[in-house]
């Protein structure tokens, strides 16, 4: 249904669902602003109207937008002017409203005949791409390799997968010379994520040796490690070694995620190690799957000797360190190490790894400085049918703070003193407050100190107690 408001804007409301990280099904209401755009500003702004192509094929990835909006000649859409259009996901539960801060995207009426516009208007995935570019070629117009490509990755990155596979099965047939090694990865990707992890074996299987390159293995390898074949990606993994190709640290990161997507955990020092015998440099994110794994594992004595490691490498930086802090920081008021009591039930244990594999992942998002990642991963936690533990919330609320973002911190605390279970966990706030103090960082502390007088509480620190 859509609603026409006083300044000219029409709101769209529709229905949408998505997965979380964990794989759960969640429900949104989602609500679509479109204005119109003068010609001038369309003629005036290609720059910024370009921009905003890509924002409408995220918006639209959940649902193609009405006909009323996209094609009919309605005052929403004309030969004359264009619509943007803006999205904002609610949980199902909760009474929708028109967010001020919402994103921009643009429908774009029949100007802007170029190659990428013509493909991105299809939406449906019933609509052919292979068809747009088929038409494309008969009219005498140039589709070199490099335009291809990028329309190819735009699409996915819209996740209108079946398009892009058509775009990039088009350039294999009619722009072969021109292919690369990354080429090939990414059809084994894009093969995945349309026909599955078998459809794409059999692709692999069937390309030239000289097109299985390190790339094309990789993609093969990602597409196992989504699908969960550990086998598969086990006898992969040694195929590569075999095939005495320069396995870079992509390859071992994606075998340690896969040990950690099945709760595998103790074979993720095992490719860590061999990792180290290849002389392959560890990222940010072998070290994180690592960290992840023994916190998982409760091992705060590996977790820690990890942490040391990761201050004695060449490649540290200070996204590493506000990483190592933060992990350490956890651990300290997370009481890491378990209660003491060995009765823990299976179904426990893995909501408790999957739990912390989101806790790790805000850690590393805020150590790579990508605040936006640690707001999705937020948002996500929150849509979870599981129950947040104090930790989830120590771990938002610590990230926030050491990245000096004191809003987001303050919404956190809110959203933890409105829970129902667990009900808010004072005594956690003084374990960071220590943790902080601990930690060296006396300015940190004291702003999470004046935030939560706001909030009407009072935090403690045990040093003071002592004394």
């Amino acid at each position: 249904m859509y609603f026409r408001r006083t300044n000219g804007e029409y709101a769209v409301l529709y229905l949408c669902c998505n997965k979380d990280i964990l794989g759960r099904k969640n429900s949104f209401l989602c609500c679509i602003t479109v204005r119109r755009f003068t010609r001038a500003e369309r003629r005036s702004k290609p720059d910024e109207m370009a921009a905003m192509l890509l924002r409408v094929a995220r918006a639209s990835r959940c649902l193609a937008l009405p006909r009323y909006i996209g094609a009919s000649p309605t005052p929403l859409s004309s030969s004359s002017s264009a619509a943007s259009t803006a999205e904002t996901p609610f949980p199902a539960a909760a009474t929708p409203g028109i967010a001020a801060d919402v994103d921009e995207a643009v429908i774009v009426g029949g100007e802007g005949d170029d190659l990428r516009s013509r493909v991105f208007r299809l939406r449906l995935a019933k609509r052919s791409a292979t068809e747009a570019l088929e038409k494309w070629a008969g009219e005498g117009r140039a589709a070199p390799a490099p335009e291809l490509r990028r329309i190819a990755r735009d699409l996915s990155r819209a996740r209108r997968y079946k398009h892009a596979l058509e775009v990039a099965e088009w350039m294999k047939t009619h722009n072969e010379s021109d292919l690369s090694e990354n080429d090939y990865g990414m059809r084994i990707d894009l093969i995945t994520r349309v026909f599955g992890a078998n459809a794409a074996e059999d692709f692999f299987e069937k390309l030239p040796p000289g097109a299985k390159s390190l790339e094309a293995y990789t993609a093969l390898l990602h597409s196992y490690a989504r699908s969960k074949m550990t086998d598969k990606a086990e006898r992969l993994f040694q195929r590569m070694k075999d095939a005495n190709l320069s396995i870079d640290v992509l390859v071992y990161n994606e075998m340690m995620t896969l040990y950690m997507s099945v709760g595998e955990l103790d074979k993720v020092p095992v490719v860590a190690e061999e990792l180290k015998r290849a002389n392959v440099s560890p990222d940010l994110f072998t070290y994180n799957l690592r960290v992840s794994a023994a916190a998982a594992s409760m091992d705060l004595e590996v977790f820690k000797g990890i942490l040391d490691e990761m201050a004695k490498d060449p490649n540290s930086n200070e996204g590493w360190a506000l990483y190592r802090n933060l992990a350490g920081i956890y651990a300290d008021a997370t009481q890491l190490v378990g209660s003491g009591n060995p009765l823990v039930e299976a179904e426990a244990k893995i909501s408790q790894r999957e739990w912390i594999t989101y806790d790790f992942l805000v850690i590393l998002h805020a150590g790579l400085g990508n605040l936006g990642r640690v707001k999705d991963i937020w948002k996500s936690m929150q849509m979870t049918s599981q129950r947040m533990t104090s930790r989830n919330y120590v771990c938002v609320l610590s990230s926030y703070l050491m990245c000096g973002q004191l809003k987001d911190a303050a919404e956190v605390v809110d959203k933890w003193q409105q829970s129902k279970a667990p009900e808010f966990d004072i005594s956690a706030c003084n374990r960071l407050f220590d943790a902080f103090l601990g930690a060296g960082f006396t300015e940190t502390a004291d702003s999470f100190r004046e935030l939560m007088l706001q909030k009407s509480c009072i935090l403690t620190s045990r040093a003071s107690e002592s004394s």
